[in-house]
């Protein structure tokens, strides 16, 4: 093999090692990335969301109980960590409900009903910050997503702002806090 080669088959492998080649196709699924954006916002499934790092984990009682796990880009992690509000343009949070169910299989070892776990999936909220595109809310657009496609209910969109809009200014308009 000549020498040029060779190097050449160092270098990319070297590359693929440390953390991928850029031109790589992300691996999630089909229904992690759809074609249309929601409603009102625009707003679709980032590729890769579901590993973005945690940023906390919330129950919600009330007509329909779930626990929810909030993940975001670097861009608002860096922000959550550091406690930089507003977050910056390019802040992306994201919301993944699921049913919150008793673990039979838990509960059968403890002896007592004491184990609640995540069923399934019921769907995937997206918070985008971009202050130019969103100036009317607060600066941040909404997406809602059931089965990997967005929710076509404008209603249901336009709802969030409602009430992220409740919130105190100082919170940047978002319920979820870093969980240290």
């Amino acid at each position: 093999m000549p020498g040029y080669i060779r190097h050449a088959v160092i270098i990319v492998s070297v590359l693929g090692f440390i953390g991928g080649p850029s031109w790589a196709v992300d691996p999630q699924p089909a229904e992690t990335a759809p074609t249309a954006g929601s409603p009102v916002f625009g707003v679709t499934l980032p590729a890769g969301y579901r590993d973005w790092p945690f940023v906390s984990i919330a129950h919600e009682a009330g007509d329909k109980p779930d626990i929810r796990v909030i993940l975001a880009n670097d861009i608002a992690m860096q922000a959550y960590r550091e406690g930089t509000l507003p977050f910056p343009d390019g802040a992306i949070i994201a919301r993944l409900a699921y049913t919150y169910e008793a673990s039979a299989q838990n509960n059968a070892v403890f002896g007592r009903e004491q184990s609640f776990v995540a069923g399934e999936p019921t769907n995937v909220q997206i918070e985008v910050k971009d202050s130019r595109r969103f100036a009317s809310t607060g600066g941040w657009g909404y997406g809602q997503f059931e089965n990997g496609k967005p929710n076509p209910d404008e209603k249901l969109v336009n709802s969030c702002f409602a009430c992220h809009n409740k919130l105190p200014a100082a919170t940047d308009l978002i319920f979820t806090g870093y969980a240290r």
